[in-house]
């Protein structure tokens, strides 16, 4: 079966000012770095189903969406915190990146496809129940998972999340939820400045020092991740893909490059060739050196389809 790209136009749209890193055109690094390397031509595009309000609410508060609709500006810019704002068409892109991965778990268990990469912004994994942060508004893995557990009646959905900051919204989702375990490494100390390895048994997410090395992260998978994923027997894997650990992306410090990204997603796929039938969705988190972003994607998509 196939592995789809998905994406909305919508999630061109959004933007935050000329001086913001997270803007459209880390799509368009990615999408054009797909036409170049030939991989577009190999998997299936799709554009995202807008998500649902119902759909937001098995993870995000009324309250929270009701407040996000006020805050929507008519014209130019609402400051949610120091480095997230919202502008006209800020909750147009946010629900549609949140349907990406209801779009593609339909596709999955439909057994049209196997795999999948919402390229979508704006980005989710700091977004909790109640709080837009880190450019992040709605959850859009964190639906995703509700929305499997609920309709497809699966049981055990593993987490991955490669981001160099940390999941911490999907953390606050799910902690304690014995259907999930999230494996995650993060840069610490560093935003969210949020630290809580090993405080819930769900959670496997690993600090690492600023300048860390691929090669090190290898082993923090090797020695921490994979034993907890083999014994939990996930039926159905999602995977925060954030490529702004690239050691040429000055948002973080560590020291990852494309082949790290690449060998990560291969042991994943392994995972879910296992005891998920192979089923994986991913969703776009950060990456803002243009180039690294869209190299990095290239080689994760690739790795993703068994390519």
């Amino acid at each position: 079966m196939e592995t789809l790209y998905i994406t909305h136009p919508a999630c061109h749209l959004h933007e935050m000012g000329d001086w913001h890193p997270e803007s459209p055109s880390r799509l368009d690094a990615i999408n054009d770095q797909l036409l170049a390397s030939g991989i577009m031509g190999l998997v299936s595009s799709k554009t995202a189903a807008v998500a649902t309000r119902h759909d937001l609410l098995r993870v995000h508060a009324p309250e929270y969406l009701a407040r996000l609709d006020t805050l929507l500006p008519a014209q130019g810019y609402a400051q949610i915190d120091p480095d997230t704002l919202m502008n006209p068409h800020t909750l147009e892109a946010a629900y549609a990146a949140a349907g990406s991965g209801i779009t593609a778990v339909d596709a999955i268990m439909e057994e049209t496809a196997q795999t999948a990469f919402c390229s979508v912004r704006p980005p989710g994994h700091h977004a909790g129940p109640a709080r837009a942060m880190g450019f992040c508004f709605f959850n859009n893995l964190a639906v995703a998972t509700a929305y499997t557990l609920e309709k497809y009646g699966i049981r055990r959905v593993a987490i991955i999340d490669f981001d160099v900051h940390h999941g911490n919204g999907t953390e606050e989702i799910f902690a304690g939820n014995d259907q999930v375990l999230m494996c995650g490494f993060y840069q610490h100390p560093f935003f969210p400045n949020v630290h809580t390895q090993n405080c819930v048994k769900n959670m496997v997410n690993v600090p690492v020092d600023a300048y860390t090395s691929g090669e090190a992260i290898r082993e923090v998978i090797n020695d921490s991740w994979l034993p907890r994923l083999r014994q939990f027997q996930p039926e159905f894997i999602f995977i925060s893909a954030g490529f702004d650990a690239h050691r040429e992306d000055d948002m973080g410090q560590l020291g990852l490059v494309e082949s790290d990204y690449a060998w990560i997603t291969s042991r994943v796929v392994e995972i879910a060739d296992e005891f998920a039938q192979g089923r994986i969705v991913s969703f776009l988190e950060g990456g803002y050196n243009l180039s690294a972003l869209g190299r990095s994607a290239v080689a994760h998509i690739k790795a993703l389809a068994k390519l």
